[in-house]
C-alpha cells in the first residue's frame, strides 16, 4: 500500500492556514513540524516503520532530547529534503 506524496502536500496546506492548535489530524495519521519555518506536515503512521523515517527521528532526539520547548514533534532538516525522504519512502 502506498502513499502518494501529493496528499501529504494538501494535508498540510489545509493545516498550515489554520490558526487554532486544535486542528484534528486523522486517525492513522500524525503532524509532524520540519524546517525553519516549522511548516506542518500530517504524515501516515505507517512511516514511523521505516529506516529513513527512523533516521529523521533519531536526529530530532539529538537536536532536542524528548522535550522539545513547543511541544510538538520537530524534525531537523529542511522542507525540501523531509519531502525528498517521504518520496524515496512512497517509493518503497
Amino acid at each position: 500500500m502506498g502513499f502518494r506524496l501529493t496528499a501529504i502536500r494538501r494535508a498540510s496546506l489545509g493545516a498550515s492556514k489554520a490558526t487554532s492548535k486544535c486542528v484534528e489530524v486523522p486517525k492513522g495519521y500524525l503532524a509532524v513540524y520540519v524546517g525553519e519555518k516549522q511548516k506542518r506536515f500530517v504524515i501516515p503512521i505507517s512511516y514511523l516503520n521505516t529506516p529513513l523515517f527512523q533516521d529523521l527521528l533519531s536526529q530530532a532526539e539529538q537536536e532536542f532530547g524528548y522535550d522539545h520547548p513547543m511541544g510538538r514533534l520537530t524534525i531537523p532538516c529542511s522542507e525540501y529534503v523531509f519531502q525528498d525522504i517521504t518520496s524515496q519512502i512512497n517509493g518503497l
